[in-house]
């Protein structure tokens, strides 16, 4: 059985060109990436290297030029206008970084969490009961009837992660979570998402260029040029506190379908290796020395 036999969301040999007037932008060159159900997992990456995409493609916003995508048992290239629709708003809660883009600023906390709810004809009185539980969990109970301008950005994005989870999707994205927050702030916003994964078994996935917030979950997978390039898989503790001891820390190199390995630059200027790689398979290591 293979790895993408196993994972919840599946892409491959993903790319997405951008196209204005002549001009061409590549965002995404043929990306991996496999994620199991129930996993947190952060993207790692600077500005235009093709996080956002990635998230906004998973979404079901946009969607790319090539390749295959699959989350569960959709697949999302091969799906109607209406069903894409149907997707959006029951498998899969987006955060955007902008904590007042998340919420409607004439709306209560509870309003804007049930307002997914009623887009999608739940009851009132299990909407009601829903909403005023997520609340409580993201630790809101007593700001149930406060507008975004009587919530700090903490809060907000607080009630955002509530209003994510209102149609118990099995899949949560943020955009840049923490983006706009103190660190502290953004401390606790990340161990309210671990929380929600731990509690609720969502699937969450975090787009960020902060590499500071990879520590705080179990995989972080740094993307570079449009492409995965390295993976960091950590032990969490029980506790799951951002900064916490976290023990078994490996990086790993990707592989993608093709067989190809994106090896970072800082690896290949210690090696020396320019244009060319000699390689050598002997006893189950594979050594690389300079061709040129």
């Amino acid at each position: 059985m293979t790895t993408s036999d196993l994972s919840y969301i599946d892409c491959s040999g993903l790319f997405k060109i951008y196209k204005a007037a002549d001009l061409e932008v590549v965002a995404l060159r043929g990306l991996e990436l496999n994620v199991n159900r129930g996993e947190i997992i952060a993207i790692v990456g600077a500005s235009g290297s093709g996080k956002s995409t990635l998230l906004n493609i998973l979404a079901g916003y946009d969607f790319p030029s090539a390749g295959t995508i699959r989350v569960g048992n959709f697949d999302l290239l091969q799906m109607t206008s209406k069903e894409i629709v149907d997707y959006r708003r029951h498998e899969v809660g987006f955060i955007w970084q902008e904590t007042s883009r998340n919420l409607f600023s004439y709306l209560t906390a509870l309003e804007n969490v049930e307002l997914p709810m009623v887009i999608s004809g739940t009851t009132e009185s299990e909407r009601k009961e829903r909403a005023n539980d997520l609340l409580d969990m993201v630790g809101l109970s007593d700001r149930l009837y406060h507008k975004p301008s009587q919530l700090s950005g903490g809060e907000q994005q607080r009630v955002a992660i509530a209003i994510g989870l209102s149609n118990q999707p099995p899949l949560l994205l943020a955009d840049e979570p923490t983006g706009e927050l103190d660190d502290q702030t953004g401390h606790e916003i990340l161990e309210l998402l671990n929380k929600v994964n731990q509690d609720l078994g969502t699937t969450i996935v975090i787009v960020t260029h902060d590499p500071a917030i990879a520590t705080s979950v179990g995989r972080a997978v740094a993307i570079k040029d449009g492409k995965t390039s390295t993976e960091t898989t950590r032990e969490i503790s029980s506790e799951r506190k951002l900064g916490g001891d976290t023990t078994g820390t490996e990086e790993f190199l990707l592989i993608d379908s093709a067989g190809s390995v994106q090896i970072p630059r800082d690896m290949l200027d210690n090696l020396n290796i320019e244009r060319r790689v000699r390689v050598d398979v002997n006893n189950g290591k594979v050594t690389l020395e300079p061709g040129d």
